[in-house]
């Protein structure tokens, strides 16, 4: 018999949008849920730690093995293009998860989960790049020609994206431990330039079709928002304590 299964279960959605041979298009739903168990603290707990960043990359590849299995399933003569869409949204999904981590800890503090969640956001961050990446060699291949993408270069739904990754490229190039120590300050005011991808990725996803990615990228980014807001006004009213206390 397996134990209750904890209310933080984690479910990864993405959409795959199809051409039918009709004409017509329509988006079918991949869901992944992972059910994360509770280690006591202990040997098992030093285990699980361990082993934790080869099933941490399972799951986050989890989702690209769906669209994988379901692009290779699709009858459309541009089954690439399926893929454009749910790349992009779960790069913003994991950017948003990392960048959630400091704010969840600072809210719910002594909880494992947010804890568990700052020591391995950085996983989160270079999937998130992986995922940009492939939506953008997917956005190349799908448009085909060098004058189509430099002719929609300058659209704001476009450049907008194209430089949310090119700062994601010496984030992710800098994501290892040895960086953290030889850069020392600077890797955290190099990594502050994560705030600056999160906001061109809203705009990017947002602008699309007309303002068609509008609702969607808000329901992603909003609780972000909040969050931020929280920890910029907890940072500061300690800061100000602080200052009362001297």
């Amino acid at each position: 018999m397996l134990p209750a299964p904890m209310p933080c279960n984690l479910a990864l959605v993405a959409e795959v949008c199809r051409q039918n041979t009709d004409g017509t298009s329509s988006r079918k739903r991949i869901t992944c849920i992972v059910w994360l168990p509770r280690i006591q603290d202990g040997p098992m707990s030093r285990l699980y730690s361990a082993i934790s960043p080869y099933w941490l990359w399972v799951l986050l590849a989890l989702p690209a093995g769906g669209m994988i299995a379901e692009v290779s399933e699709s009858p459309s003569p541009r089954a690439i293009h399926e893929l454009l869409h749910p790349t992009g949204e779960f790069a913003a999904r994991f950017m948003i998860i990392a960048l959630m981590a400091t704010p969840l800890a600072m809210i719910f503090k002594g909880w494992r989960g947010p804890r568990w969640l700052m020591k391995n956001r950085r996983f989160f961050g270079v999937a998130a790049f992986g995922y940009g990446l492939v939506h953008t060699v997917v956005y190349l291949v799908d448009a085909g020609a060098l004058a189509r993408i430099l002719g929609e270069a300058l659209r704001l739904e476009i450049w907008t994206g194209w430089l949310a990754f090119f700062i994601f490229i010496p984030l992710a190039a800098t994501s290892m431990d040895y960086f953290v120590r030889v850069m020392g300050s600077r890797w955290k005011a190099l990594h502050r330039w994560v705030y600056g991808a999160a906001i061109l990725t809203l705009v990017h996803w947002a602008a699309l079709h007309d303002w068609g990615g509008l609702g969607p990228a808000l329901v992603h980014f909003v609780p972000l928002g909040l969050l931020q807001v929280y920890r910029i006004w907890y940072q500061f009213a300690r800061r100000r304590q602080s200052t009362v206390a001297r």
